[in-house]
């Protein structure tokens, strides 16, 4: 089982977005509004710094320096909350022995400390995120690989993985690796980004029958395309 993080297993947008203002203000750009937030939660900061406000990737390296200062002085758990239901669930799937790992395109120094706060960690085979430049290790298919790579490491059955997550680029990285999503509608994103998902869900209700019990296809609310999801094993 892989998770996506922001937007999946925790709300970050507070913090995210003061730290941006900051530092768009800082190199002279427009900050976002809350409403703009869903263009930046999910793809790397490198990447977005260029697609949102036209950086280059020179400023754009500058940028995440000076936004991953920020955040250091911040405190990486400063402002974050847990989507309703999201921890039990890891909790119960922990205790079903299912391997879980993260698979998240932040820092993977954030994602341990969000984990650690959160007391997610001792339910996590893995925990696995971007690397601090969020270039040499970032697109979503590459951590999708090194999420899968750890499980296997550590003796998990990665046989039937599926990944959770709330952005398109959740879709498209799992499918580079024939990895089934299960799309979770409480995130950052946009109704059509859904699209490629086995399965979209609004709660973590839902996504809890479709992970720990049979037969989800009578489950009211999702929307299902057929995907052998009950029983995965990473």
């Amino acid at each position: 089982m892989l998770w996506d993080v922001d937007g999946t297993i925790v709300d970050a947008s507070d913090g995210i977005l003061r730290r941006l203002t900051i530092a768009l203000e800082h190199f002279g750009k427009r900050p976002p509004t809350r409403a703009e937030l869903v263009h930046w939660i999910g793809p790397p900061m490198y990447e977005s710094f260029q697609a949102n406000v036209g950086m280059t990737p020179a400023e754009a390296t500058d940028a995440v320096s000076f936004y991953r200062v920020l955040g250091k002085a911040d405190g990486y758990t400063t402002g974050a909350k847990l989507f309703p239901g999201v921890a039990s669930l890891i909790h119960d799937l922990a205790a079903a022995a299912i391997p879980q790992s993260t698979a998240s395109s932040k820092p993977e120094v954030q994602v341990v400390a969000l984990m650690d706060h959160f007391d997610l960690s001792p339910a996590l085979t893995a925990i696995v995120g971007a690397t601090p430049d969020e270039k040499t290790l970032s697109a979503k298919a590459d951590i999708v690989a090194e999420a899968l790579r750890r499980l296997e490491a550590a003796g998990a059955d990665i046989s039937r993985p599926v990944l959770i997550g709330d952005r398109h680029h959740d879709v498209e990285g799992g499918a580079v690796h024939d990895v089934p999503v299960i799309f979770v509608r409480w995130g950052f994103s946009w109704p059509h980004e859904a699209d490629g998902a086995q399965a979209a869900v609004d709660d973590a209700d839902q996504l809890r029958d479709l992970l720990l019990f049979e037969e989800p296809a009578g489950l009211e609310g999702a929307d299902l395309e057929g995907a052998d999801l009950d029983g995965a094993d990473a």
